[in-house]
């Protein structure tokens, strides 16, 4: 059977405008229905509307440079058409220019604008002669309109983070953000040396290209590979996918063999999967059925056996686990801005009002879940953010209505991570017991994480709390 691969990319590219769905379970579902396909047809869907869709506010800047209607104007199919096909021409240069212009044209013949292909066929052409002169914004003039056009960023964020971060630190989280982001494996802590040197043979052999963490033993970086799952060890559960940043984040907590931990907001299960294995028990929870039924696949995968799964709400208390606690793992909802290399279109649905209702409803869990933690306990506090408010600007908001103290990092994290986090200085946290983990800076997703310590004895006026 023989797809067109271009026409499939203009299908995926229409349902996320017209749907508002999040690209990256999109893309996988339609690459696991043309499965059949071969490697280089689905590399090829893949790369092109990922690129488009991170590439967008750019194309469509220099789109209109060479089009009378702007790109904002068009109809739906002929805009996400001409996006596709100027990402080829500017970022594939296995592509010719004449295919990219010549398949776009006979796309829109096919799709019933047959009167629209000459103008398609102009706008592409044009670029194609002009791409080697594009200018963009004056620096001097909007420097936070010059980054958001080169990096593909809406300006008000843009904007955020020159106010949270400054100019230099921000255009580094935006190259951060545009790099590859390679899938990040953590491995069973049940394997011994032998085991892990003949898996790693097994992947090697596959095709599969591994780089080990320089912040954990058992983390790696995977490439060349079509799918994790057909990776040799996946399905005896061997290893299981987690970035470093979250990985982090459970060591840090310090968990010990005789302890209870409790996570809140759970799925798809990694921190879960990691306490397991440090944890005597685990009370691993998510808001759904859909949720929970992720982290139960994955625990049964990887062998699990001392986590309990549940259905819940965070926003609501349970009274039976009050004060129950040696850990609580609180991976808040949020408006994930650190995560945005592998989320490419979060940034076109992210708001400020949405950041402010993310941010109101972390309050509301954090209000509802803290008193898990017995007295002494730690609460860990983690987001996959880069947004000051909340992060640093949460934890404070804990520590002045909470009984809680923040507890030195040091010893909790890597050396290598230590040592980076003095060098760069206040941009990794300037609040006690946090780390603000930035893409550009770190071989890590944006993330954040704050150790917290609930005091033994309360003080008058928690009392009443």
């Amino acid at each position: 059977m023989t797809e067109n691969t271009r026409e499939i990319v203009l299908d995926i590219l229409l349902f996320v405008e017209r749907d508002k769905v999040f690209s990256h379970q999109l893309i996988r579902a339609v690459l696991d229905k043309y499965d059949y396909l071969d490697a280089r047809d689905k590399s090829f869907i893949k790369r092109v509307a990922e690129g488009t869709l991170e590439r967008q506010i750019e194309l469509d800047y220099y789109l209109d440079q060479f089009s009378k209607v702007p790109v904002r104007r068009m109809k739906p199919l002929i805009r996400c058409l001409l996006r596709m096909s100027a990402y080829q021409i500017l970022y594939m240069d296995g592509v010719p220019d004449s295919a990219a212009c010549n398949e776009a044209c006979k796309l829109a013949q096919k799709r019933k604008f047959h009167e629209l292909k000459g103008f398609v066929n102009g706008v592409l052409r044009n670029l194609a002669k002009g791409k080697e002169n594009l200018k963009l914004l004056d620096r001097t003039e909007d420097e936070a309109a010059f980054y958001s056009v080169k990096y593909s960023m809406p300006k008000w964020l843009v904007e955020n983070w020159m106010a949270e971060y400054g100019s230099r630190v921000t255009e580094k989280i935006l190259e951060g953000l545009l790099q590859i982001h390679p899938v990040s494996l953590r491995f069973s802590g049940k394997q011994g040396a032998e085991d892990r040197k003949v898996l790693l043979a097994k992947l090697e052999n596959s095709g599969a290209v591994l780089t080990e963490s320089k912040y954990l033993p058992d983390l790696y970086t995977v490439e060349n590979t079509e799918g994790i799952g057909s990776l040799p060890g996946f399905k005896e559960g061997a290893f299981t996918v987690q970035d470093v940043s979250s990985a982090l984040a459970v060591e840090a907590a310090g968990i010990r063999k005789s302890d209870f931990v409790m996570d809140l907001c759970a799925a798809p299960g990694g921190k879960s999967i990691l306490a397991a294995e440090r944890a005597q028990k685990v009370l691993s929870r998510d808001v759904s059925e859909a949720k929970t039924a992720l982290i139960r696949e994955n625990l049964e995968r990887m062998n699990i056996e001392n986590v309990t799964v549940q259905v819940y709400d965070a926003t609501v208390t349970d009274e039976e686990y009050l004060g129950r606690a040696d850990v609580v793992l609180m991976d808040v909802p949020c408006s994930g801005l650190g995560i945005l290399g592998k989320k490419r279109d979060i940034k076109y649905h992210v708001s400020p009002q949405s950041l402010q209702e993310i941010v109101e409803l972390q309050k509301e869990i954090i209000s509802h879940s803290w008193q898990y933690v017995k007295p002494g306990g730690i609460l860990l506090y983690s987001t996959c953010t880069i947004h000051r408010e909340e992060n640093e600007g949460m934890v404070q908001w804990i520590l002045e209505h909470f009984p809680f103290d923040p507890v030195p990092l040091a010893g909790s994290i890597p050396d290598v991570l230590e040592g980076e986090r003095q060098q760069i200085g206040g941009l990794y946290g300037q609040t006690e017991g946090c780390i603000q983990l930035l893409p550009g800076f770190m071989e890590a997703d944006g993330f954040f994480f704050a150790k917290l310590r609930r005091r033994e004895a309360p003080t008058e006026r928690e009392e009443h709390i």
